[in-house]
């Protein structure tokens, strides 16, 4: 299987932007997260779907329509890259950086955002358990479990 749309479609649409409702104003995250708190649906190989789970995903948020608008955090959604997906300069595109500055997300000089500093880190545990979700690929790096200390000799 090998399709750019998820079996069913609007339920994937659906349970996209159940997840999305739940980013917090001020973090993001990205297509390839949200994917990866979906499980795989019935009858897709589970390594097409890691390929394909972003992909659909960013049709997912392209289908956001502008009834849903604020419903739907649209905005808090960005690329692996930290960056706008939507086409540069683009009026859409130009709305989405402006709500996330407002939101407080910072974006460097490439113009794309640290996501070791605004990624999200998920939903909580129980959230996900209720809705049959899997715990999200992590944006930011863990600290390092054995920093090196400076020696004095």
């Amino acid at each position: 299987m090998s399709s750019m749309f998820p079996p069913d479609s609007e339920s994937y649409n659906a349970l996209v932007w159940k997840i999305v409702r739940q980013i917090p104003s001020g973090v993001v995250s990205t297509y390839g997260q949200i994917a990866s708190m979906i499980p795989a649906p019935a009858g897709v190989d589970e390594q097409d779907y890691e390929r394909l789970g972003a992909v659909w995903t960013g049709k997912a948020m392209n289908a956001v329509s502008s009834a849903d608008d604020g419903s739907i955090p649209w905005q808090r959604v960005i690329n692996s890259q930290g960056g706008i997906s939507l086409p540069e300069g683009s009026r859409a595109a130009v709305e989405q950086k402006r709500r996330l500055l407002q939101e407080g997300v910072g974006f460097e000089k490439n113009g794309r955002v640290n996501l070791g500093q605004f990624g999200w880190d998920g939903p909580d545990a129980d959230w996900l358990h209720e809705n049959h979700l899997l715990a999200p690929k992590p944006l930011r790096k863990p600290p390092a479990s054995n920093p090196q200390q400076l020696t004095l000799f």
